[in-house]
């Protein structure tokens, strides 16, 4: 069975940091790109990084310079991490992967790209993160 787990969300002051996991199984990150994505309620789901089997990544503008994408290949786990949190990073954060490295990326860059719950292989059910001021 394929399952995608975030963790790492939680309550943290303007500034602070948090590192976000994405445990995957039924699959290898030898195989697949694994993306990030927030949203918040009301609003457009907004793509924020991936990184290929290969190691190949990309992070979006908004969060560049603060936000570093990286692997464990050993442990099957992506992680994201946030520095420098603002109070506008408080969002539902997601992982997702695909087979299709191109796709993936799309979905990050372009607000047209595959982003929704069907349009990429699979999906985590998110984790809360919540910046205050």
């Amino acid at each position: 069975e394929v399952q995608l787990v975030e963790s790492g969300g939680g309550l943290v002051q303007t500034g602070g940091s948090l590192r976000l996991s994405c445990a995957v199984s039924g699959f290898t990150l030898d195989d697949y790109t694994i993306g990030w994505f927030r949203q918040v309620p009301g609003k457009e789901r907004e793509g924020l990084s991936c990184i290929s089997p290969d190691g190949s990544n990309y992070v979006a503008d908004p969060v560049k310079g603060r936000f570093t994408i990286s692997k464990d290949n050993a442990k099957n786990t992506v992680y994201l991490q946030m520095n420098s949190l603002k109070v506008e990073d408080t969002a539902v954060y997601y992982c997702a992967a695909d087979r299709d490295w191109l796709k993936l990326l799309h979905g990050i860059v372009a607000d047209t790209g595959a982003r929704g719950p069907d349009e990429l292989d699979y999906w985590g059910q998110g984790t809360q993160v919540t910046v205050s001021s």
